[in-house]
């Protein structure tokens, strides 16, 4: 490909307030693309992993000393919208005036006052989440959890790039979709253009803990805690067994090359080996996106790299307007956070029990959230009731359905009786109706109404 003059991305980048690593980070992954680098990782360069280190045995609670060196990391960057919502996905209320923010506020905040370690909280805001969440924030917060400097971490934004002439795209009708967020993988160019890098080793904190804010399962433990910091590994990626569900998450490897582990996403997959890929009984595990992070090696590695981490780029085809297919082909251009696995001399990986990835993709999640099959703690962790024996409900939704707003019509059953539920057409159930064993409601000829009494003649 012809490379266009740097200059101008640079430019339009510093002009909108971007700091020098993204925009190094950026140029490094420009050039790339410029080389025609695809970021593909074919079958043939890679062998499967072998076993895994094993969750560690349960520990009481955690050692205060090691807990005020660790830092909770949430990403924070997303919107609901594929769930109909125009607002920070992290606001989605698990229970009537109780949303997955306050959650995580309450976990900390019940670290702090049960073992006395500061222990430090960051979200990852986006542009479109930093007001929201803020906001938030400052109504339902303790104090120390409430302000953009004691909890913000701003995600960077990047140029899409004119796939025609690989300039900086331009849309005078809406300037703001000439950018994009740049992946999770900008976590690390964030950290360091922000200040949080040093500040945070300033104050002592070597540990962090990285997860999705929508992964309500992704909780600091102390028993993996303690391991990490025994362990001396400088990075460590939280896996799990792949199921049919997640043949198309990213999945761990090794470099045949060098034996390092990697990250390989669906998108750096050639199509000819998209078989297998999505083999898991190949490739057992994948990516929970929960990291664990020694900063003081982090930023070793980032000055033996000239302050950057070699990410493989990923490279996605779009139109500048994502609704309008006719409109300007771009790229965008991104990378993934686990994929800094392959960066660190000494990286690990550890197979975590499938109830540490719970994330809320779909509303048939929420529904299943929001029911009785879970149970909040007072110190804000949600976990399956123990008589599911830690396996969750399957629910399946009609599209009618697909948006958070078309629950409400649904109501709240019991789901801790049931192995499996799925609805098509107009349902509704009745306040106490339970949900026992596999049921089937199918509303699409005429609506159904689920009653306790119902249940118990044995409708489904």
């Amino acid at each position: 490909m012809k490379q266009a003059d740097f200059s101008k991305f640079e430019a339009k980048m510093s002009e909108a307030g971007v700091a020098r690593p993204a925009i190094e980070t950026f140029r490094r992954n420009y050039e790339s693309l410029c080389r025609d680098e695809t970021g593909l990782i074919p079958e043939e360069a890679i062998e499967p992993t072998a076993d895994l280190p094993a969750y560690p045995d349960p520990v009481d609670d955690f050692d205060p000393a090691l807990l005020a060196q660790t830092v909770l990391i949430k990403l924070n960057g997303g919107l609901g919208t594929s769930m109909g919502l125009e607002k920070v996905k992290s606001l989605l209320e698990v229970r009537p005036g109780v949303t997955f923010l306050d959650l995580i506020v309450r976990q900390v905040a019940s670290l702090r006052e049960r073992t006395g370690a500061p222990v430090r909280l960051l979200l990852m805001n986006s542009f479109a989440t930093s007001e929201d969440t803020l906001g938030h924030l400052a109504g339902h917060a303790p104090e120390g959890l409430r302000a953009a400097d004691d909890v913000e971490l701003m995600q960077n934004q990047v140029p899409k790039i004119d796939a025609g002439s690989l300039a900086p795209v331009a849309w005078p009708a809406n300037p703001d979709l000439e950018w994009c967020p740049p992946g999770h993988g900008d976590l690390y160019p964030a950290l360091v253009g922000s200040g949080w890098l040093d500040r945070l080793l300033d104050e002592g904190i070597r540990y962090a803990f990285v997860s999705n804010s929508d992964n309500l399962g992704a909780v600091l433990a102390p028993e993996l805690l303690s391991w990490f910091a025994e362990s001396d590994a400088p990075f460590m990626m939280e896996v799990t067994r792949r199921t049919q569900a997640d043949r198309k998450g990213g999945h761990l490897a090794r470099r045949k090359s060098d034996g390092q582990l990697l990250l390989r996403e669906v998108a750096q997959c050639p199509d000819e080996d998209l078989e297998a890929f999505q083999n898991i009984d190949r490739h057992r595990y994948f990516n929970t996106n929960s990291i664990w992070i020694r900063l003081d090696r982090l930023k070793e590695t980032l000055g033996a790299n000239g302050g950057l981490l070699p990410l493989p780029m990923i490279r996605n085809r779009k139109t500048v307007d994502p609704r309008d297919k006719s409109s300007t082909p771009v790229f965008q251009l991104e990378t993934a956070m686990g994929a800094a696995i392959e960066c660190f001399d000494g990286a690990t990986a550890i197979d975590v029990p499938r109830s540490r990835f719970a994330p809320v993709k779909t509303s048939a999640d929420l529904f299943a959230l929001r029911s009785d099959a879970y149970r909040i703690g007072e110190d804000g962790r949600v976990a399956l009731v123990p008589e599911r024996g830690g396996v969750p409900p399957v629910v399946r939704l009609d599209d009618r359905y697909k948006f958070v707003d078309a629950l409400d019509s649904l109501g709240v059953p019991s789901l801790a009786k049931c192995d499996s539920l799925t609805i098509t057409g107009e349902v509704r159930f009745e306040d106490g109706a339970e949900v026992v064993g596999e049921v089937h409601l199918d509303g699409s000829a005429e609506p159904v109404v689920f009653s306790q009494a119902g249940k118990r003649a044995g409708f489904q």
